[in-house]
């Protein structure tokens, strides 16, 4: 990440995407057009989380460090450093690995 860091506000989640394997176990490289595209990701920062109408808060569903399904579309991309990040909002994530 970069000297900065981003702490996304409210109920919104910034997430680096985890990019699949561009080679084999057998050591042969596959073309970008037989890559699946990446959805899942990393969890790096998570804001204080929402409200409901009354005004209780909605505690984040994850934590920093977790690995999560993403959309295959949605989310803002955020560009920090060298590094490129989503921001997605809590709900817009589709689960949570274990």
């Amino acid at each position: 990440m970069s000297l900065r860091k981003l702490i996304p506000l409210a109920d919104r989640i910034l997430v680096q995407r985890i990019l699949p394997k561009t080679q084999t176990a057998g050591g042969v490289f596959l073309p970008e057009t037989k890559l699946d595209k990446p959805n899942e990701g990393k969890v790096i920062a998570i804001g204080a989380g929402g409200r409901k109408a009354d005004g209780t808060l909605i505690p984040p569903s994850v934590k920093e460090g977790d690995t999560v399904l993403l959309p295959e579309y949605g989310g803002h991309t955020v560009k920090l450093g060298d590094e490129e990040y989503q921001l997605f909002r809590d709900e817009d994530l589709l689960g949570k690995f274990t």
